[in-house]
């Protein structure tokens, strides 16, 4: 594979991503800061460091971002709170064009938090994640806002990604109808989902493992991956982590290996980076299995970025390609 012409195709491209944009966050407490409540019989958690990144089809955009395509377009929903306001000044960032992410107050923008208690030694102790999720369906005038904005995807972009991530999230059953539409009129998508994966028609699918497995009840992730482009007509990927993925186009499946990478390694996020660099090197005519590879390749820069859902540039890619 010509990396160098890849990477010039990419910057011609105009990608969108629709989906549940979530924010990572973590606050590191050092507790050695900490001393007994005069109110409550607890120690508090003196917090001594916050970062925060785009996570969901957050991290897939600014994975996208990275690898520098010539335009990015985010469609989504954030909520009027603290976590919205953060999360659309990091999607601006990263260069996202955000005329398509809507402010909806019945909506409560995600966020996963997770504290990390730091003592005197060494070790680091994670305490219960805090979550902030949308537990509701959406209401009729946030859809049908976002209806409207894919009213022009087919004309306006080369290729979307779709992250149906959240039980309630924004991929309602008519906004996936409104997907499935623009892929049977030839618009290339590419859709990651958690629990949906199965319902998707002319469209590519990338699910993990245990999503393929839940969707199609085969026993493996060769036979889940045919069973899947069967179903939608058109190349499923499954990835199966460090291993690397299946690739199925309805008659044939082909095993693309991973790349290793030495320990310590952090998953977080490499789904994303997966999903990013597969469908660019589609939208940039990359056969399916050069394709594939170039994915794997940048989900093993990601998984050695460490307590972050890091991303992979052109630059880190070529470097271990």
């Amino acid at each position: 594979m010509n990396l160098e012409a890849l990477f010039q195709s990419i910057s011609k491209l105009r990608v969108g991503v629709l989906g549940d944009f979530c924010l990572d966050i973590y606050w590191e407490a050092n507790m050695r800061l900490s001393s007994l409540s005069l109110e409550t019989p607890h120690h508090p958690l003196p917090i001594v460091q916050e970062r925060i990144s785009l996570g969901a089809a957050g991290n897939a955009a600014a994975c996208l971002a990275a690898l520098r395509p010539h335009s990015l377009r985010v469609y989504g929903l954030r909520g009027h709170d603290w976590r919205g306001s953060i999360m659309q000044g990091l999607l601006q960032n990263i260069g996202a064009d955000t005329q398509h992410f809507l402010e909806t107050a019945a909506y409560c923008t995600s966020a996963y938090i997770k504290p990390l208690r730091r003592g005197i030694s060494d070790v680091v102790y994670e305490d219960p994640r805090l979550d902030f999720e949308q537990r509701a369906e959406i209401s009729a005038l946030a859809q049908e806002h976002m209806l409207a904005a894919l009213s022009q995807a087919g004309e306006e972009l080369d290729v979307l990604l779709v992250c149906d991530q959240l039980t309630q999230g924004c991929v309602t059953p008519k906004i996936r109808e409104r997907i499935l539409r623009l892929g049977k009129e030839g618009l290339l998508i590419v859709t990651d989902s958690r629990e949906r994966i199965g319902l998707y028609k002319d469209v590519i699918v990338k699910p993990n493992i245990l999503e393929a497995q839940t969707a199609t009840g085969e026993p493996d992730g060769k036979s889940a991956a045919l069973d899947l482009s069967r179903t939608t007509g058109k190349p499923a990927f499954v990835t199966m982590g460090a291993q690397g993925c299946y690739l199925a186009d309805g008659e044939k499946v082909v095993w693309v290996p991973g790349r290793k990478v030495a320990a310590p390694i952090d998953p977080v996020g490499a789904g994303d980076a997966f999903h990013a660099a597969l469908s660019l090197a589609l939208a940039a005519g990359q056969p399916l299995q050069d394709a594939a590879a170039f994915a794997n390749a940048a989900a093993s820069v990601t998984v050695a970025k460490i307590g972050i859902t890091g991303t992979a540039s052109p630059a880190e890619i070529s470097a271990i390609y």
